[in-house]
């Protein structure tokens, strides 16, 4: 299954986050990996797309949190703009919530797996390809087999 494209995604999660709360950056971006999965997003990320939010004027700064961290609320504009967007936000919250699934399933694992393939595949012989060749077909077809409602 391939990653959601998240930095693509990450106006809308923002915005859909905070119209629940305010919230300051990094309260954000720890919400962003609790909430839907994101692996350690950084400031790098985050960061510009609360500038461009802000240019736009889908958010504000409330004002200062502790330690003078600036506070971030969705503006009406910002509210409105999710709502046109509401079937997008969806189609993103479900393929999220579709991805962390599957990782529990092994996918992370998997993807780890066929990325040393394909790393180690020039320095394999033809036993060993054929080998993972007949392991694969094999492996996907108990995949589709399952999936069509067989044992």
């Amino acid at each position: 299954m391939e990653k959601p494209k998240l930095r693509g995604y990450l106006r809308l999660l923002i915005l859909h986050m905070l119209k629940e709360k305010p919230m300051h950056g990094y309260a954000i971006m720890t919400e962003l990996e609790k909430r839907y999965g994101i692996p350690e997003p950084s400031a790098g990320a985050i960061y510009p797309v609360l500038s461009e939010l802000k240019r736009l004027k889908l958010i504000e700064m409330e004002g200062r949190g502790k330690r003078e961290k600036k506070v971030y609320r969705i503006t009406e504009e910002g509210l409105k703009f999710l709502e046109e967007n509401r079937e997008e936000l969806n189609e993103i919250l479900q393929k999220i919530e579709a991805y962390k699934e599957f990782s529990k399933l092994g996918g992370r694992e998997l993807a780890k797996t066929m990325k040393e393939l394909l790393e180690k595949l020039p320095e394999l012989n033809e036993n060993q390809k054929e080998r993972i060749r007949e392991e694969i077909l094999e492996f996907t077809r108990r995949i589709k087999l399952i999936l069509l409602g067989g044992d």
